[in-house]
């Protein structure tokens, strides 16, 4: 593959207050009592982790791939549906494996086989019937599928047991999960009986469609919590709902709005694109939201928007915030909080202290209490560069956590500039001088800027080993070139194609690139891709090693060079001592070390797995498992592959 398509599609993805809380004693967040793995990150609380250690770090070699599975759901560039990209991460639980696919059906398999039980398509016409929808299919993403049941079930009655799906065009399903059939109690006093859908209900938005969701609703007690989407170019933009509904009926039961409402058509966005995680214990669920629109030019919104660029807990009864975390004041970078809290229980100076561990696209993690959301270590307001866009207002400061360090690379110099020759390096060193960069939080200008580090930390990308008390989190280390045009400076009109992309409602179009060079690498040093392991007692580094490999000018790169690859997904850790992760774009599911970050184990799959891997218990034997998909914009191999693997039978 061509390693500036490469980075061009990490891109494409990725645009996708000091003082030390308490000690409080609590008990862990409950962890699912069996071999199942109920949700996309587990436990409620979205730790990736699993206590399952029948495949552990002496026996792990052993691994072989047991079986794969593949829906037929995937298509290329050209197709009338679009690329598909396979990023879900499934689910076990009622003694069956749920995911979905991007042409937005919903699987169920025998966990031990992948043979098919049923199969959900809301396209596809009933027996004597339509379709629950008539929007023509097209590829999406979908990340996950969420899980209820009664606590009183009615002997004989469908539904008892639910799988809920969003969707791309705004739709969150109910399906019974022992047949597959659609549940017609969900949405019926909306009069479209089987599913609810954002559009029922007003987006405070001006001339956008978006409302679809990328990962998958939540379930926590009786309510299904979803999420929308919004155009952030534009200042009008959908407002970033968040609403609840009831599991049986649908019925509405909260809806967030992170806009102070009376600036309701000033900005829109700060929406929550990612995936998200909840405390059933104190009845809270944890938002990480979005930059506000537009989202390089504030100075349409100089007002202030605290639930912007937050982590949000808000009531399970109310969906009022009952604290927040703002991460970046007045974004101007497009620093999205790019994934769920991890609610988990550190072991900090001899205290047990109920955290949420909120990764950033910084590179940094901010460590925060559960109970009032104040930083567990310290975070400093600093001086922060200020903008010379005519009308814009930056924040004179921004957060910057002391502790715990940095997981991806924080400051760039010129002498820091790479390249495969020293033509190649050169150039970086002239375009790095002629681009405005001043450290952390560089504004957007005319000159053009580089906004670094961007991207470090992306969705599905932390998880926390309960038994070592260690914080295993994946980065990159990229930069993007973001340059200001103004629309009256445009010769061909200010809507001219050939000059960035439209900021609806300024008076300004941005160029957005990663920074390379002209051989489409990276000018940033490597490695372009890491995963690092965090002692969350003292907030240190215990150890980092790159993560994959990738083609250089159609040469792949040796491993001992440590240059890494870029990556998207995350990992997850076992009671066996295992990290197991795929993320990178070299095709391979690997199992590192959790001491020592030390690769025990690797296996090629059928495409590189840009999710998070799961694993389960059936019939005695654990498995893991991941969505082999790729990605067509790097333009990898395409693949619709579950991979499940396992040890033998002795």
């Amino acid at each position: 593959m061509r390693f500036n398509r490469l980075v061009a599609a990490i891109l494409a993805v990725m645009l996708c207050n000091a003082g030390l809380a308490p000690s409080v004693v609590v008990a862990q967040t409950a962890m699912p009592a069996t071999g199942d793995w109920p949700s996309i990150g587990n436990d409620a609380g979205g730790s990736q982790y699993s206590p399952l250690a029948q495949i552990n770090s002496q026996n792990v070699k052993g691994l072989k791939l047991a079986w794969t599975h593949r829906s037929g759901d995937v298509s290329e560039k050209s197709s009338a549906t679009g690329a598909t990209a396979l990023e879900a991460v499934p689910i076990h639980v009622n003694e069956t494996l749920y995911y979905c696919t991007p042409f937005n059906r919903v699987f169920a398999l025998d966990p031990a086989t992948g043979k098919e039980k049923w199969v959900f398509d809301p396209h596809q016409a009933r027996e004597g019937g339509k379709p629950l929808i008539e929007t023509p299919r097209k590829s999406g993403i979908c990340r996950s599928v969420a899980y209820w049941q009664a606590r009183d079930p009615k002997p004989g009655q469908p539904c008892q047991k639910r799988i809920f799906k969003g969707d791309v065009h705004g739709n969150v399903f109910a399906i019974d999960a022992d047949s597959g059939a659609s549940c017609q109690d969900f949405g019926a006093a909306k009069g479209h009986p089987g599913y609810v859908t954002q559009f029922d209900f007003d987006a405070l938005g001006t001339n956008d469609p978006n409302r679809g969701m990328t990962s998958g609703p939540l379930v926590i007690g009786d309510i299904v919590v979803a999420t929308s989407s919004a155009k952030d170019s534009s200042t009008d933009a959908n407002n970033g709902f968040v609403r609840a509904f009831d599991v049986v009926t649908g019925d509405l039961r909260w809806e967030f709005d992170p806009i102070p409402p009376e600036h309701a058509h000033e900005t829109g966005a700060a929406n929550v694109w990612s995936t998200m995680s909840a405390d059933p214990e104190r009845g809270l669920v944890f938002l990480p939201t979005t930059s506000p629109s537009s989202d390089f030019y504030g100075a349409t919104r100089t007002f202030d928007i605290p639930l912007a660029d937050s982590t949000v807990a808000v009531s399970v009864e109310t969906g009022k915030p009952v604290w927040h975390f703002q991460a970046t004041h007045h974004d101007l970078f497009d620093f999205d909080l790019p994934g769920h809290p991890l609610l988990v229980t550190i072991t900090k100076e001899g205290q047990k202290i109920p955290v949420a561990i909120q990764q950033t696209k910084q590179g940094r993690a901010i460590v925060l209490n559960r109970d009032t959301g104040v930083p567990v270590f310290p975070v400093e307001e600093r001086p922060a560069p200020q903008s010379d866009i005519p009308g814009e207002q930056s924040s004179p400061t921004q957060p910057f956590p002391v502790l715990p360090e940095t997981f991806s690379r924080q400051v760039l110099t010129e002498d820091d500039m790479w390249g495969l020759t020293p033509i190649d390096r050169a150039w970086c060193k002239a375009q790095f001088k002629e681009l405005r960069y001043e450290g952390a939080f560089t504004p957007p200008s005319e000159r053009g800027s580089l906004i670094f580090p961007f991207g470090g930390g992306n969705w599905g990308g932390a998880a926390f080993d309960q038994i070592n008390n260690l914080l295993i989190i994946k980065g990159q280390n990229m930069a993007l070139r973001v340059k200001m045009i103004k629309k009256s400076d445009v010769a061909g009109g200010p809507n001219d194609p050939l000059k960035g992309s439209d900021l609806v409602g300024t008076p300004y179009r941005v160029e957005l690139g990663l920074f390379l060079s002209p051989l489409g690498i990276p000018c940033t040093p490597p490695p372009f891709g890491t995963v690092t392991a965090i002692d969350m007692n003292t907030g240190k580094v215990k150890w980092q090693v790159p993560l994959g490999q990738a083609k250089y000018k159609g040469i792949t790169a040796p491993a001992f060079l440590g240059w890494g690859s870029p990556n998207i997904g995350g990992p997850i850790v076992t009671g066996g001592g295992l990290v197991f992760i795929a993320a990178s774009v070299d095709a391979k599911l690997r199992a590192l070390d959790v001491l020592s970050g030390q690769e025990v184990w690797q296996h090629k799959i059928a495409a590189p797995g840009m999710t998070i891997p799961m694993t389960f218990m059936a019939g005695g034997k654990q498995y893991i498992v991941i969505a082999a998909g790729g990605n067509p914009r790097i333009a990898s191999e395409i693949s619709d592959a579950i991979m499940a693997f396992a040890l033998p039978d002795k």
